[in-house]
């Protein structure tokens, strides 16, 4: 089993949204976030979800993998706006994975996560990183669970 940070923006989906139903995580549009979707990320593995673009950004809760990395279909979907036109179906340019919730955490900020020197590896608390999906080692796991 492997550990990961997933961002998203609360107003387009949040943890309260993972909690009423599994979801895709879908629309990474990024090529990194994309290989650790495609070839990294498995069934199983635990997930925090990082509230991210909002007033109180940090990380809210933790979600399971239930399906690992696969075509994202809406890629290949016209009317959604993670369409995108070079992605072909047997070449496939994107992926998804499957979630599921697990639980709700007391919102921990970024600027706990930055105070927190077990976590200074971590790439969330690097100047300049941006990346949407990004693993996490297991001693930053926990260290970030006993923060709660």
């Amino acid at each position: 089993m492997a550990y990961w940070l997933f961002k998203t923006e609360p107003d387009t989906f949040s943890i309260d949204d993972l909690a009423r139903a599994n979801t895709l995580w879908e629309g990474v549009r990024n090529y990194q976030a994309r290989n650790f979707l495609r070839d990294q990320v498995q069934v199983g593995d635990e997930v925090f979800i990082y509230h991210s673009s909002c007033k109180q950004v940090g990380i809210a809760g933790i979600g399971k993998v239930e399906r690992a990395g696969f075509p994202d279909p809406f890629a290949f979907d016209p009317d959604s706006p993670y369409f995108d036109p070079k992605s072909d179906p047997q070449a496939p340019r994107w992926y998804a994975v499957e979630l599921s919730y697990s639980r709700h955490l007391p919102l921990l900020p970024l600027a706990a996560l930055k105070a927190n020197p077990a976590l200074s590896g971590l790439p969330l608390v690097q100047k300049g990183s941006r990346l949407s999906v990004m693993p996490v080692s297991e001693a930053e796991w926990q260290a970030v669970l006993s923060m709660v």
